[in-house]
Formats: structure tokens, sequence, C-alpha cells
């Protein structure tokens, strides 16, 4: 089957290593057992394992359009009621909208479908990020569910994905795809049932054991639809809608839709960075523009990308990335960390300090006006001379954290505190964005539930 192709370029002094196998996503599932897995469940309701589709051969694939190679692994069985009647009507009637979802996809959907392969799953799986986040990485819902696949932050850390001040692999192809292909595998495991688990990938899997044994308990099928009237409307209707979209994909011309060609090939390679570089510097070496280099790599958070990290490029450009590399004579990175040490470091010193603006410090570290850091907090700063040949720990890249309080005065107010009011509103988002990471990580733990 097809690979995710990785170059082989030589990059000028070791600072970029390319590979030659396909991509490793170290993101396996958690060791610990799931909160369903825990429980004392009927047989019926923990099933054992059914085999899935057989591994597919690069050979069974000479179509040059990714679609058909989706349409052919279709193995998830169909429903046909009222629910999936409205939603082909609401995604043919905006076309427009359906062809941006599927130009945004045509940067991921390759790998998708490679994953799934290789997994032995229905292919129809790699249209669920049209419904999640309509293939855009940089979708965040109301419950802080983020990325294509859409975690939330306690079950994006059951699964391995890192989430820190410098990146947040939720939004990253590669490791968003891997924990979300070991979620919904865990989950069909446990139920037998494609339908079944797709519900609990969208409700929880406590919710959807809840709902089979009380169906079971009234003599009631367990199926899919025969539960549905027991869960919540979205969850009711997130099944028909993917069944909408397959229907769309597998036969556009029916419904007046005129897909984009996506081609069966990889669309992107993968490249192994050794050292720290501005993600602004990365996109130059590689000829594109910060929101394109973007979009192949949301998970990074600031300026620059620390740590043991891969970037993702179009083969062109990674081509291009790395003849302009062996005759870049300048800095890779000028961004380094600073801890703060007490009150006395108030941002307007730490900008007179390192040369810089108090404008410029805020908008790297994303602090609010009228709120000023903590000590503790460690930052992101431009380097100095001292610096400058210094690369970010990777301990600084795991461990360092943000904490903000209320300005309580500056020159602008004459050194007048602020009202109650400005200082509730001051600190609301610092406060609020803590209680929803603990609410989100207590939930997933107790109900399986993977986000909203």
């Amino acid at each position: 089957m097809y690979e995710t192709t990785r170059s082989t370029y030589a990059l000028a002094a070791a600072l970029l290593l390319p590979t030659l196998a396909a991509p490793a996503i170290g993101h396996a599932a958690d060791s610990a057992p799931s909160p369903i897995a825990q429980t004392n469940a009927a047989p019926a309701v923990m099933a054992k394992a059914i085999p899935t589709l057989p591994p597919a051969k690069a050979d069974d694939y000479k179509d040059p359009d990714l679609w058909a190679r989706i349409r052919s692994g279709y193995a998830i069985p169909d429903i046909n009621n009222s629910l999936v009647e409205k939603d082909v009507q609401l995604f043919t009637a905006r076309p427009d909208a359906l062809v941006r979802t599927s130009t945004r996809a045509s940067l991921y959907l390759y790998h998708v479908v490679q994953e799934l392969e290789k997994r032995g799953m229905p292919t129809e799986l790699a249209l669920l990020p049209v419904i999640e986040s309509g293939f855009n990485p940089q979708a965040l819902s109301n419950k802080d569910a983020a990325g294509i696949w859409q975690f939330v932050p306690g079950t994006g850390r059951d699964f391995n994905l890192q989430q820190n001040m410098f990146k947040d692999e939720r939004r990253g192809v590669l490791a968003s795809t891997d924990a979300a292909l070991s979620y919904l595998q865990r989950l069909y495991t446990m139920f037998g049932d494609w339908q079944l688990a797709l519900a609990a990938y969208n409700w929880g899997e406590g919710n959807v054991q809840k709902a089979i044994q009380k169906n079971r308990s009234l003599g009631k099928p367990t199926d899919f639809e025969s539960l549905a009237d027991s869960m919540p409307a979205e969850t009711r209707n997130y099944v028909p809608k993917l069944q909408a979209v397959k229907n769309i994909i597998a036969n556009p011309a029916q419904y007046g839709i005129s897909l984009p060609n996506i081609d069966n090939q990889p669309y992107f390679t993968t490249v192994d960075k050794t050292s720290d570089i501005d993600l602004a510097v990365a996109a130059q070496l590689a000829e594109m523009s910060v929101d394109e280099f973007k979009a192949l790599n949301p998970q990074f958070k600031k300026p620059v990308i620390a740590g043991d990290s891969q970037i993702l490029l179009p083969k062109e450009n990674a081509e291009k990335f790395h003849l302009n590399l062996a005759q870049w004579g300048h800095a890779l990175s000028t961004w380094t960390t600073h801890k703060i040490t007490g009150a006395k470091e108030s941002i307007a010193s730490l900008a007179s300090k390192f040369n810089t603006t108090p404008e410029v410090i805020r908008q790297a570290n994303n602090i609010p006006p009228q709120m000023r850091l903590k000590a503790g907090s460690t930052i992101l700063v431009p380097k100095t001379s001292a610096s400058a040949d210094n690369d970010i720990t990777e301990n600084i890249v795991e461990n360092a954290q943000i904490a903000l309080e209320a300005d309580r005065g500056d020159s602008k107010r004459k050194g007048r505190p602020l009202t109650g009011m400005q200082r509730f509103k001051a600190s609301a988002a610092n406060a609020m964005a803590e209680i929803k990471s603990r609410v989100a990580h207590k939930s997933s733990r107790e109900n399986g539930r993977k986000h909203r």
C-alpha cells in the first residue's frame, strides 16, 4: 500500500534530519483500562473482537482519484431514515461549503485513508472529520474540543497527545489521526458494531453501555437505531450525518455535487528536526506562506518550533526547503525562554531587558491586556547574544507554564487600582481555561466521553 513519503536529502550541519521509513507516530492508546473495561458488563455489551477488513495492498488502488479509493473500502452497514434524508438535503443545499471542506481535506485525507487501510478499518471513517470539524485543524468547540478529530484535553492526554505551551497535538494530523483511529478501534472491540462505536465516540462508551443495559432489561434490541431514542439529539443525528456524507461521496453527481479532485498519492512528506527553528523561518525556507505552513503544522502554538517535533511539507516544498537550508547563513531560531522570578519583572521591564516591545512579548505569549505574569511563569522572549546558540530544552518544552493575574495598575492608569468588575474580566480567561481543562479531564475519565 502507499506510504507517506519521507525526504532523503542531506541537511546542512545535520540540523534537520530526514528518515526513510514511514512516519512513526508514537502515540498509542493509554495502557490503563478504559472506564467501560473496568465494569462487570454483560458479555453482550463487552463484545468480543470482531475481525475488520484485511489490510489492503498498493496494487489494489490503481485509480488516480482518492475519492474512488475511499468508496471501494466502505464497510459500515447503511442506515436509511428521515434523519439521513434531512442531512443529505442540508449538505446539498450548500455545495460550496462541502467543496471548501473537501479542499481543506485534500491536505490530510490521503494520510487518513492510508492509516485506516493499515488497520483494516472501513474507509468511510475518513469522512468523519467532515462532520466533526469540516477538516479544519483549528476548529475549537465550546467544550474545548480541538482539531479535525475534536479531542477534549482529557481524552487527548489519555491517548498521549502532547498539550503544552509550545504545541497541541490534538491539532496535528499525524498524532491526532493515530489517536482517533486507536480510540475507534477500541470502541469497535467493545461493542462489535461500528454504528455503536461511532455513537460512543460522540457520546462516550459509558453512556452507550448504560443505554444497552437499559434496553436489554426491557427486552428491546440493542442496535444503534433501537437505542437512538435514548440518546441526546446530537448523538442520535451523528451516525445519520456520517451516512449522509457517505451517500454524497458515493455518488456526487446524483446530488449535483462536483467534488474537487484529490490525487491518490501522498500530499506531504515529514522532516524530523534536531534544532529549534522559527516557524516563519521554516516557512520561508520551504517557500511557503506562513498560513500554508500552519495548515500542515497546526499543532505549533508559538513562533518557534522547539523540542522533539516533526514538520510536514509538500514534497516539492521539502526539496526547496533543503536547498535553501544548505545556503542559509543566519540563525534558525530567534527565541528562547525566561522564567519570571518576582513581581519586579513587569512586561515593560522584560521588553527593555530583551530589546523588544511589550506588544511583542504579549503577542508571543498570548498575554491579554491588563494582565501580568505571576512568579514561576516561563515565557518566550527574543534571544540575546548570550543565548544565541542555545536551544530550548525538552524539559522546558514539556513543563513550562504561564500563570497570569490582573494587573492592578500601570502608568496609563496613574496608579489607580482596577475596579472589581475590571479585575473579574481580566482574570476570567485564565480561570475559565483552568476550570474547563479540569472538568473535561474528569468527564473523560468518568464517562469515557470524548468531547461535547
